[in-house]
C-alpha cells in the first residue's frame, strides 16, 4: 500500500509511505521519500503551471502532493521542486533523474521501465535510469501544449491528466491543447505594482474554447492522430486505456446534453462509437467511469428512470434505492462503487455515503457505521477511509478478504473544538440540513440570532457525516448563533432530478434556504429577526442573492468570492445550466446580482453586505466583486468590500483564514446590533 502523510498536523509537506502487506509479521510501515532530505534542506520552488495546476486541484499541501505508479506498484515517480523523482518502493529509496524542468505530472511507464513528463509544454520520456531524455511531442507555438489537461477540463470536468500510457508500454494517448483561440485575461496585484500582470487564457461563457486534440505517441516517434466529429463533440471529459480493451474516450457537445464513448484504434487513430447518451437537462461526469470491466463490457453511470445507477454492458446493476456517486475499483466478478441513499431508499441516511459491492447477485455495503466513506481496492485488499460525526479526522483501514489487517496512523491534530450538528431534513422537499448550537447553550438562554452558512450550488455537499467539515461552523455557533447550513436543490447525492432542477434558475437555491430556515425554526430557537447569511463562490453569490431578493428573510451578508456577473465565468460550468450568453441572455440578467433586473427586487430594503475576494483569484476574478460594488453604489445601495492581496479562490494562508473569520464575526454582530 503506498500513500502520502505529512511529518505531522502542523506539517504540510507531504512524505511518500509504502505499508508492507506481505510477510508472516504485521504490516509494517516504511518511509520512502522525505521531500527536506531530497531537497537537502532547501525551499521548495513551484513553477508558474505547477502553482496553476495546484490551484485548480484545490491543493493547498507542500513537498509530494501527488504520485504514479507502475503496474507492479514497485516504482512510484513524483514532482518535487520542479524536478522528477523515481522511488524503489521495494527498496526504500529516491532519486531525481536529470531532466529539463520545471516538470509537471510524471507518471512511469506499466512495466517501469520509462518516465513520462511534461516541461514547457513539450511531452517528454525518459528512462528510469535516467538516460534517453528525450521529446515526443513539443510544441509549435507558446499557444500550444502536450500532456496537459486544458483550464477547464481541470476546473470543472475532473480531468487533471494530459497523457495515458498503453499497457504495453509502447506509446501514450497525448492531449494537444491550443489555446490561441481563447480570450485573454490579465490577472494583476495591485499590492506590488512593478509586477507585471499573469496572463490568463479563460474561456468565459459564450466565448471559444480551448482547441483540444488526442494523438497516440509511440516512444519510436511514431504519431497518429486521433479522429472524432470534434465539431459536434469538442468536449474531451474523460480517457481511459487498460488491457480490457481499445482506448475509450468519452467526449460531450457543448451544451453537454450529448456525449458519445468512442473506442479508439491506436494504429490508424479511427474511432467507433460504443455507446451514446442524450439528457434534454444535462449530462453529469462522474469519477472511475467509463472503463471497461476484464470481460470487455463498458462499465459507466448513468441517469435512468428517476435514479443514477450503475451500469455494465446492457445492465443496470442498480435502481432508486442508491444514488451512485463513483466507481471506485471494477473487479474481475463485481463493480466497488461510492452511492448515497436514492430518492426509493426507506432510510434517507442524511449527510452519509457509503462504500458498496455490485454485480448481477446483487448489492451488499462494505463501510460501517454512520459517517462518510471511500475506498480503493487492489485484488483482494481494500482500504477504507472513513469520517464520522462523533470523532475528528479520517480513519484508514486496510482490509483483506473482509478482515482488518491494519490501521493506518493519522498524524493529525486534534481540534480545538468539537462540532456538534445536527443533521435533519427540513420542509416539504426534505432539504438536508445541519444545525449546530453554541457549545453549552440551553432554550433559558433564549432564541437564538441566525447565520447560514452553505455552499448550497452544483458539486458542493455540505450536509455531511463527517466531523471536520462542520468546525468553522461549530466556531461560529460558539459566537453566539445557531448556525444552519442547507444543502437544497442543486446540489449532489439525491436524485437527478434534485441536481438539475437549477437549470435555467440558479437563483432558485435561494429558496430552499428560506424553505429550510423556517423549517428548522419550528424545532430550534432561532431569532428570525436576525439572520445572516456567509457563503463563499457559488455560496457567495447564494449570499448576495439572498439580501438582494429576500431582504424581508436576510438581514445581513458575507459574500465571499461570488460569482456576480454569470457571463464572467467559464464555458463549462455556465453553458451547463444557463445556455449561451448570446441566446439567452434574459436568463444571464435574470441570474445576475449587477444587473437592474438582479438589483431590483429589494429598493426599500438594503441590507448590510460585506464582500470578499482575492485579488489573485484567478477562477472567480476579482471583476466579479468589483462589478457588483459598482452597481451597489450606483443604485445607492452601501456596502463594504474587503479586498485579499495575494489571495485565489482558496485561503491557505494561515493567518488570512483566521483574520478573515474574526471579521466576519465582527461585521455579523455589527449588522444584527449584537
Amino acid at each position: 500500500m503506498v500513500y502520502l502523510r505529512s511529518g505531522s498536523g502542523t506539517d504540510r509537506s507531504g512524505r511518500l509511505w509504502v505499508l508492507d502487506l506481505t510477510g508472516d509479521g504485521a504490516p509494517r510501515e516504511r518511509l520512502v521519500a522525505d521531500p527536506r532530505a531530497l531537497l537537502g534542506g532547501s525551499r521548495e520552488r513551484l513553477s508558474a503551471q505547477e502553482r496553476a495546476r495546484r490551484e485548480r486541484s484545490r491543493e493547498g499541501s507542500s513537498g509530494i502532493v501527488g504520485y504514479a505508479v507502475d503496474a507492479a506498484a514497485e516504482l512510484a515517480a513524483f514532482a518535487l521542486s520542479g524536478k522528477v523523482y523515481v522511488a524503489d518502493l521495494l527498496g526504500g529509496t529516491a532519486r531525481a533523474l536529470p531532466v529539463p524542468g520545471p516538470v509537471i505530472d510524471p507518471r512511469p511507464s506499466p512495466d517501469g521501465r520509462h518516465v513520462a513528463y511534461v516541461s514547457k509544454g513539450a511531452l517528454r520520456v525518459v528512462g528510469t535510469d535516467g538516460e534517453s531524455d528525450r521529446a515526443l511531442a513539443e510544441p509549435e507555438d507558446d499557444q500550444v501544449t502536450y500532456g496537459l489537461a486544458e483550464f477547464i477540463a481541470a476546473e470543472e470536468m475532473g480531468r487533471s491528466r494530459g497523457f495515458w500510457w498503453s499497457p504495453e508500454s509502447d506509446r501514450l494517448l497525448v492531449a494537444r491543447v491550443d489555446e490561441s483561440p481563447v480570450q485573454r485575461w490579465w490577472i494583476a496585484d495591485p499590492a506590488h505594482p512593478e509586477r507585471r500582470p499573469a496572463e490568463v487564457a479563460y474561456p468565459a461563457a459564450g466565448t471559444p474554447n480551448a482547441v483540444v486534440s488526442l494523438q497516440v505517441v509511440g516512444l519510436d516517434g511514431k504519431r497518429v492522430e486521433v479522429s472524432w466529429d470534434r465539431a459536434r463533440f469538442p468536449y474531451l471529459a474523460r480517457v481511459h486505456w487498460s488491457a480490457y480493451g481499445a482506448p475509450l474516450l468519452l467526449v460531450q457537445a457543448r451544451d453537454q446534453q450529448s456525449q458519445v464513448y468512442l473506442a479508439v484504434d491506436p494504429e490508424t487513430g479511427a474511432t467507433r462509437t460504443v455507446h451514446a447518451d442524450g439528457d434534454e437537462v444535462w449530462l453529469e461526469l462522474f469519477p472511475g467511469v467509463p472503463a471497461w470491466a476484464p470481460d470487455g463490457r463498458l462499465v459507466r453511470i448513468t441517469d435512468e428512470g428517476g435514479a443514477r445507477v450503475l451500469a455494465v454492458g446492457d445492465r443496470t446493476l442498480t435502481g432508486g434505492q442508491l444514488h451512485i456517486r463513483s466507481v471506485l475499483d471494477i473487479g474481475e466478478s463485481d463493480v466497488l462503487v461510492s452511492a448515497s441513499a436514492g430518492a426509493e431508499a426507506d432510510d434517507p441516511e442524511v449527510g452519509e455515503s457509503h462504500v458498496y459491492r455490485v454485480n448481477e447477485l446483487g448489492v451488499e455495503r462494505v463501510s460501517e457505521g454512520v459517517g462518510v466513506h471511500t475506498a480503493v481496492r487492489s485484488g483482494r485488499v481494500t482500504v477504507l477511509v472513513s469520517t464520522a460525526l462523533e470523532r475528528a479526522g479520517a480513519t484508514a483501514r486496510v482490509v483483506r478478504d473482509g478482515e482488518e489487517i491494519a490501521v493506518v496512523a493519522s498524524h493529525a491534530e486534534r481540534p480545538v473544538l468539537s462540532a456538534r450538528p445536527v443533521l435533519t431534513e427540513g420542509g416539504a422537499r426534505r432539504i438536508p440540513c445541519a444545525v449546530l448550537l453554541p457549545t453549552g447553550y440551553s432554550e433559558s438562554d433564549g432564541p437564538l440570532p441566525v447565520l447560514m452558512d452553505p455552499y448550497g450550488g452544483p458539486h458542493g455537499s455540505r450536509v455531511v457525516a463527517a466531523h471536520n467539515a462542520h468546525l468553522t461552523s461549530q466556531w461560529f455557533a460558539d459566537r453566539g448563533f445557531a448556525v444552519v447550513v442547507a444543502d437544497g436543490r442543486g446540489t449532489p447525492g439525491r436524485s437527478p432530478a434534485w441536481e438539475k432542477a437549477v437549470k435555467h434558475d440558479l437563483a432558485l437555491t435561494v429558496e430552499d434556504q428560506v424553505d429550510a430556515l423556517h423549517a428548522v425554526a419550528e424545532r430550534f430557537p432561532l431569532d428570525l429577526g436576525r439572520v445572516a447569511i456567509r457563503g463563499w463562490s457559488f455560496g457567495g453569490f447564494l449570499a448576495g442573492m439572498a439580501v438582494l431578493r429576500r431582504p424581508d428573510v436576510f438581514h445581513a451578508a458575507v459574500v465571499g468570492a461570488p460569482v456576480t456577473d454569470q457571463r464572467l465565468y467559464d464555458t463549462h460550468y455556465t453553458e451547463r445550466y444557463l445556455g449561451d450568453p448570446e441566446e439567452q441572455a434574459a436568463l444571464y440578467a435574470y441570474n445576475s446580482l449587477v444587473t437592474d433586473e438582479g438589483l431590483s427586487y429589494a429598493e426599500k430594503q438594503v441590507r448590510p453586505m460585506m464582500i470578499v475576494h482575492g485579488l489573485a483569484d484567478d477562477n472567480v476574478v476579482v471583476a466579479h466583486s468589483l462589478r457588483l460594488s459598482s452597481a451597489l453604489l450606483a443604485a445607492g445601495r452601501p456596502h463594504e468590500v474587503l479586498p485579499l492581496s495575494g489571495v485565489t479562490h482558496m485561503t491557505p494562508q494561515e493567518n488570512v483564514a483566521e483574520n478573515l473569520l474574526l471579521l466576519q464575526v465582527d461585521f455579523l454582530k455589527r449588522s444584527l446590533g449584537l
